[in-house]
């Protein structure tokens, strides 16, 4: 896959089907066509639908992303990889395609969820992760789009 000139983020969770999901939909949505983004995950869980409907209701559609298991990737390197719990941190404690590495775990919004009364209440436990995990992704591609272009520019 050809990816010159671009930067490469990878977002990694235990199954890639809620927050890397999302974390994937807000870096599109934030880096437009400067990155290339990929999620994925150490086990696959299928993507979770409340995750797509938090996201849709900010104008972000990932729908059509689909999970994937970390050697199912098609590059070997990226620029960024970032764990987003720390069971992908655990079991990726170094990923050999790896340029720099972040870590920042996120609440387990499926899990949260099951514990509080209503699907209201277990949607705004999506939502909360996903603004958080949208402040987060912002904050990331902003110094990693600005420093390689710094860089090269």
């Amino acid at each position: 896959m050809e990816v010159s000139g671009k930067h490469t983020v990878l977002f990694l969770c235990t199954g890639n089907a809620c927050r890397s999901q999302m974390a994937e939909g807000w870096a599109k949505h934030f880096g437009g066509e400067a990155v290339v983004v990929f999620s994925a995950g150490v086990m696959l869980h299928g993507l979770d639908p409340k995750a797509v409907t938090v996201m849709g209701e900010v104008g972000i559609d990932i729908s059509a992303q689909q999970c994937k298991l970390i050697e199912d990737l098609p590059l070997e390197h990226f620029d960024v990889v970032i764990t987003l719990c720390d069971h992908a941190k655990e079991e990726c404690p170094y990923f050999a395609g790896g340029g720099r590495r972040l870590h920042r775990a996120f609440d387990d919004p499926p899990f949260l969820a099951a514990a509080v009364g209503s699907e209201e209440e277990g949607l705004g436990q999506y939502r909360r992760v996903r603004d958080e995990i949208s402040t987060f992704v912002e904050g990331v591609l902003a110094g990693v789009i600005g420093k390689k272009s710094s860089v090269s520019g």
